[in-house]
C-alpha cells in the first residue's frame, strides 16, 4: 500500500495563492490514480482535481476550474496543486487521495472509492 503525507496549507487572504505537495511512498506510485479532495467544517468530502501518470488529462470541479492547477513529478512521487485567485469558500482542509488501479475520469466522477488518504493540510482562506 502507499503512504500519503501532504504539506503546503496555511493562511492566506483572498486573492492569494498556496502550492500544495502530497509526495507518496511504500508504494507502486504509477499503479495509483492520485487526486485532490477537500473537506470544509460540516460539509462532505469533494473532490478537487486529478491528473493521469502521464500528465496529459486532467480534471477539476467546476468550483476550481480555472484558478487551480494540479501536476505531478513522477521523478519525486509527488502531486502538486497550485492554488491561485483563493476565496474564502475554499477554506477546508485539503486531502491527497489515491485509488489503486484508478483512472482519472472515474476518480473525476466518483466512481472509483478513494481508500488511500493522506492527513490532511488546513487551507484557510480570510476576508
Amino acid at each position: 500500500q502507499v503512504q500519503l503525507v501532504e504539506s503546503g496549507g496555511g493562511l492566506v487572504q483572498a486573492g492569494g495563492s498556496l502550492r500544495l505537495s502530497c509526495a507518496a511512498s511504500g508504494g507502486y506510485f504509477p499503479g495509483y490514480q492520485m487526486g485532490w479532495f477537500r473537506q470544509a467544517p460540516g460539509k462532505e468530502r469533494e473532490f478537487v482535481a486529478t491528473i493521469s501518470w502521464s500528465g496529459d488529462t486532467t480534471y477539476y470541479a467546476n468550483s476550481v476550474k480555472g484558478r487551480f492547477t494540479i501536476s505531478r513529478d513522477n521523478a519525486k512521487n509527488t502531486v502538486y496543486l497550485q492554488m491561485n485567485s483563493l476565496k474564502p469558500e475554499d477554506t477546508a482542509v485539503y486531502y491527497c487521495g489515491a485509488v489503486w488501479r484508478g483512472t482519472a475520469q472515474a476518480m473525476a466522477d466518483g466512481t472509483d472509492t478513494v481508500n488511500y488518504w493522506g492527513q490532511g493540510t488546513q487551507v484557510t482562506v480570510s476576508s
